[in-house]
């Protein structure tokens, strides 16, 4: 097997959890993601519904799940629908899951087909007073494609206007944001695999390497170590490509004296990490390299310390901008009366340092959490800063993921190489 095989305890208690925060007489209905057209016959691979997957780690098309906790007959509390399968599907596709199968996989005991679910819907429906519905609502989500539950949302509604309709979105997102004992393992053999990745680059990186090249080694190791994969489009950005934050092309030549920004990290039984390190294309960093080197890894570790149960988002930033700022004076890209004088936007910080400096981590890379939510005891963040030189041709980030604690934080990835002697030292010993 690909993947470790994960207890259906861990879907029953986030079931469990979800229960408790419904309102009473309610009903939610939580549908699969669709498979994706590209042209042709073709189609994108598949990627599950977080949420659906969160509750009954199920990883296949045309799944339903349905919660009705107040229902009279215990056998209709929950109850599973997948894609009924056929001798014909499993010469095409491959084995799809048996209601068996099912139950092994989400611990729930009553599953049927898809093809019924449109029958027990309008028997249920009536019964309940409120419905709970999904939406994608993450900060930063652009959906443009309309989904298999979008559509749900107006075919129910157009069905039962009446009823009160309830947003699962909120719920989720809460729930989600503490991580259960059984996702921090997984999310540490992703970040187990992701190391193993980054090490056998520090053995290849060279002068007239391809981005391309650095690419494969990767995907290479991560999916011999059972990973499918990126756990997001990997970006390997060499020279001033390293100045471009979602630079995906990875299509140039890595050139001797450069650096080569590697935002690139593995997936794990569908949780996700994420991993940025920055190193010399040559093994040696020249003297203003190491200097930006770090200073961002000064910032890495004081976000570190403050990112701790009770602080806010907000407030985090707000005092890693203001270690950037000091360190950014100490480079020399602007002064110290300069940045007092900069304003409350910062425009000269932000032209070298422009994005936030953690997201939470888990099913999803940029994982769900509710708004200004504040820091707590067994949330996964990275921590991700950089410093982007676009008129030096020169980008640093450096990122790790890791779980706060109660007394400190837990570095998912501490055993990955991160100081600059460590880095050239390892570079330095492919070539002896």
């Amino acid at each position: 097997m690909r993947y470790e095989t994960i207890s259906p305890e861990l879907f029953i208690r986030n079931r469990t959890n979800l229960r408790g925060l419904l309102k009473p007489n309610s009903v939610v209905i939580l549908r699969a993601n669709d498979i994706y057209p590209t042209n042709a016959d073709g189609t994108m691979a598949f990627k599950q519904n977080s949420d659906l997957f969160y509750l009954t780690g199920v990883d296949q098309e045309e799944t339903t799940l349905v919660l009705m906790p107040d229902a009279v007959d215990p056998k209709e509390r929950e109850i599973l629908f997948v894609k009924e399968t056929s001798e014909h599907i499993s010469i095409w596709e491959g084995q799809k899951l048996t209601k068996e199968l099912a139950r092994e996989v989400s611990g729930i005991e009553r599953v049927e087909w898809s093809h019924t679910f449109d029958s027990f819907l309008h028997r249920w429906v009536p019964q309940m007073d409120r419905i709970y519905l999904t939406t994608n609502e993450h900060l930063r989500a652009s959906v443009a494609v309309e989904t298999c539950n979008a559509r749900f949302i107006k075919e129910c509604q157009d069905r039962y206007p009446l009823h009160r309709y309830e947003r699962l979105a909120p719920l989720m997102h809460r729930l989600r944001m503490i991580k259960d004992a059984e996702e921090i393992r997984f999310l540490q053999k992703a970040c187990d695999i992701t190391e193993a990745g980054f090490r056998r680059l520090l053995g290849f990186i060279k002068p007239g390497v391809g981005e391309w090249e650095i690419e494969a080694e990767l995907l290479h190791e991560f999916v011999r170590r059972g990973s499918r994969g990126f756990a997001y489009s990997p970006i390997i950005g060499s020279g001033k490509s390293a100045c471009v934050l979602h630079y995906v092309e990875n299509d140039q030549i890595c050139k001797d004296g450069d650096m080569v920004l590697l935002d690139v990290a593995a997936e794990y039984a569908g949780w996700a990490s994420d991993l940025t390190r920055t190193v010399p294309v040559n093994g040696k960093f020249t003297k203003r390299q190491r200097e930006v080197y770090d200073s961002v890894l000064r910032v890495f570790r004081g976000a570190n310390e403050i990112l701790r149960p009770g602080n806010t988002p907000l407030e985090y930033q707000k005092s890693v901008i203001e270690i950037m700022e000091r360190e950014l004076v100490g480079l020399g890209l602007f002064t110290a009366k300069e940045a007092k004088e900069q304003g409350p936007e910062k425009p000269l910080l932000k032209k070298y340092f422009m994005h936030s400096t953690s997201h939470h981590l888990g099913l999803d890379v940029h994982d769900v959490s509710p708004p200004h939510e504040p820091f707590a005891e067994g949330m996964v963040f990275t921590i991700e800063p950089g410093i982007y030189i676009r008129e030096e041709g020169l980008g640093v980030r450096l990122e790790n993921d890791i779980l706060i604690g109660k007394d400190n934080n837990f570095d998912l990835m501490g055993n990955i190489p991160i100081e600059a002697e460590e880095i050239e030292a390892l570079m330095q010993r492919r070539k002896g």
